[in-house]
């Protein structure tokens, strides 16, 4: 204790070396860092194209059948209570049926059938994440939670590169040279976040043999699972678990248009009992015992939701999701300073390239994004962000007036700053 009347030397406050890498590449504080430029005496409406939650908008409202499940829940009484420990579904018979309902959804799609003991629930997908994170090959450009998540951890993580010229696929032969003793997994994001592509089966099927020749699992991130509305389906990277065993990260957020709920999913999809056999999963479950819980009352609505949510809803939000991205790709197309090398054909975003020559005044993609804020009020996500420099992130999950009126702000910005005549948009 110091009665010396001096300033007392507090033990706490030190910087946090891990903290301060992890922050370093936080998505979401880059993004509000640039809500905070936009001019707030600007009347017009606010153009938020820089991350992915279409909830706000009526053309993108939750199923109502969802809606009606968690209210449901709420109101029963049951589930007041804390949940269940991950994996001891036993304990709780009215939580049974929940694991029971998420694995019967996911063996839809499967040639196995997944059981209660494959399940893991999760407060939302990035809290998946959280808890799948190890020495990791993770894409680029990728969803930068993983990143941060390694860092704050101190583990170690190598970025393989997408091909933007072959519809963003992984470069399998860069995986390969990347791959070492310590590499344990290898993160896929499909349908894909950040740049709008779904992988096909035989793409797939290539990165589950590359995994297996290198003796590492694959750590499928799916949360956009099924939102795919051009030529190619969504296939779950399950499907090719017999190849190399596989954990599929997933949830309600995305196709049920429910981000704010956190309820999400980590799955064994593993037939051959890989993760059983080397404790893989058992570790999973003893990290959940002491991580936090989704909420009981949406973890009870489960299987009504799965349950009553008919066809009808997915099919018009992947028509309007369609009708979406067609307006993003052809107002790009008419901004000579922006190239797009890949029509969006899932999840909710593209990736497109900034041609800096044409700028005056305009350092980068962070300088862009946020003189763009500041003089049309149109946020969108710069590329450094996620690991792409003078490349922007573009969501066209909202309501397409609101897109397409953003999308010539963005287009009056390009042509204010730039010294090169413009092209005009296509008829």
């Amino acid at each position: 204790m110091d009665n010396s009347g001096g300033e007392v030397a507090w033990r706490f406050g030190k910087v946090n070396p891990s903290l301060e890498a992890a922050s370093a590449v936080s998505i979401r504080a880059l993004v509000h860092g640039l809500y905070n430029c936009v001019d707030r005496s600007d009347p017009r409406p606010l153009a938020p194209l820089g991350h992915g939650d279409p909830s706000p908008f009526a053309c993108f409202r939750a199923a109502a059948a969802a809606e009606e499940a968690v209210a449901a829940a709420a109101t029963s009484g049951k589930y007041n209570s804390y949940p269940t420990a991950a994996g001891l579904t036993e304990a709780c018979s009215l939580l049974v049926k929940t694991f029971s309902a998420v694995a019967s959804y996911l063996s839809r799609y499967l040639p196995y059938e997944l059981s209660t003991g494959d399940i893991v629930l999760t407060s939302g997908c990035n809290h998946a994440i959280e808890v799948m994170i190890a020495n990791v090959l993770l894409p680029r450009p990728g969803y930068p939670l993983y990143e941060a998540r390694a860092a704050l951890s101190g583990l170690e993580f190598r970025h393989y590169d997408l091909l933007p010229e072959k519809g963003w696929e992984v470069d399998i032969e860069g995986v390969e040279a990347l791959a070492d003793d310590n590499t344990v997994a290898i993160v896929i994001v499909n349908p894909n976040n950040p740049c709008g592509s779904v992988y096909s089966y035989e793409h797939l099927t290539k990165i589950a043999e590359t995994a297996r020749k290198l003796g590492i699992m694959v750590i499928s991130d799916e949360i956009y699972e099924h939102c795919a509305f051009g030529s190619k389906p969504f296939v779950p990277m399950g499907v090719f678990g017999e190849i190399a065993p596989v954990l599929t990260l997933g949830g309600i957020s995305k196709r049920w248009m429910v981000p704010g709920w956190r309820l999400g999913w980590i799955a064994m999809t593993d037939p051959k009992g890989v993760f059983r056999k080397t404790k893989i999963f058992e570790a999973i479950i003893i990290y959940r015992g002491i991580s936090v819980d989704p909420a009981t009352i949406v973890q009870g609505a489960i299987p009504q939701i799965i349950a009553s949510t008919d066809d009808t809803f997915f099919r018009n939000a992947m028509n309007m999701m369609r009708e979406a991205a067609e307006i993003c790709y052809q107002k790009l197309k008419g901004i000579e300073c922006i190239t797009c090398p890949h029509k969006p054909e899932g999840s909710m975003f593209v990736m497109v390239k900034l041609d800096m020559s044409y700028f005056d005044g305009i350092d980068d993609d962070i300088n862009f994004c946020t003189k763009l804020a500041k003089e049309e009020s149109v946020v969108i996500c710069p590329g450094s962000g996620l690991g792409m420099k003078n490349w922007l992130r573009i969501t066209f999950a909202v309501d397409p007036s609101l897109l397409e009126d953003g999308l010539e702000r963005l287009k009056s910005f390009c042509l204010r700053h730039t010294h090169r005549k413009q092209k005009q948009a296509p008829l």
